[in-house]
């Protein structure tokens, strides 16, 4: 396979737009009429994408997951689950990209990167979402043993996002520097992209710096969870 670029451009600008229209018609007639669309601004760019972010990420890690295939892999699908959901739109006006550990399982949630692209809502994640209750009190446990760690994962201009308890847990002091981090109920961040850079030529050295920026955090949580990095 010959080397990507560094420059290389992925996504044209209809891979935004699309995802603009598909929010004004979000209905299955309209996605039947405009999938050769999807397939060729969003689908195959993102499938050569994920290709390409493969060798960067595992300069990380290597035990993120780039898995290109259509299906099953890293592309998240565009149909929405409305089983449980007052909402029954049928499609996702977003395109989710998740590179996930490799020990990873349906059921339990590890360090990983995630890539959401919107318009004007792009971004890129590290973390955890949702960690299990055992994994939560693993990554308690290792702010309390080393809170300088923890300040040094999360580092400066990175704020940890998602869900908390009202108060700290039984059992960790309620004064401690770090209690509104031993309240959380996730632990990922997040940093975003802009439109222009979505669309543009750089955007695989913008994804790979953005993972590097972020990547103490998940450093740091593979370590509470005693699994490899």
């Amino acid at each position: 396979m010959t080397p990507t670029s560094t420059r290389t451009r992925f996504f044209e600008p209809d891979a935004l737009r699309f995802l603009r229209d598909l929010a004004r018609h979000n209905d299955r007639v309209w996605f039947q009429e405009n999938k050769a669309r999807y397939e060729s601004s969003i689908q195959g760019p993102a499938l050569r994408f994920i290709e390409a972010a493969a060798p960067r990420l595992a300069r990380l890690s290597p035990h993120l997951t780039a898995d290109a295939r259509p299906f099953g892999g890293s592309l998240s699908r565009i149909y929405r689950d409305t089983r449980f959901s007052k909402d029954k739109s049928p499609y996702k006006t977003h395109l989710g990209i998740h590179f996930s550990h490799d020990q990873a399982t349906k059921d339990e949630n590890l360090p990983g990167v995630f890539f959401h692209i919107a318009p004007g809502e792009s971004m890129i994640a590290t973390g955890i979402w949702h960690p299990t209750p055992p994994a939560l009190t693993k990554i308690r446990d290792a702010i309390v043993a080393a809170p300088a760690d923890w300040a040094r994962a999360v580092g400066k201009g990175i704020t940890i996002d998602g869900e908390s308890f009202v108060k700290v847990p039984s059992g960790y002091p309620a004064d401690h520097p770090y209690a509104v981090d031993l309240r959380r109920k996730d632990f990922y961040a997040s940093l975003p992209v802009e439109d222009a850079v979505v669309s543009g030529p750089d955007l695989l050295t913008r994804f790979e710096a953005t993972c590097r920026r972020l990547d103490p955090l998940n450093v740091f949580l593979a370590g509470a969870l005693k699994i490899p990095w």
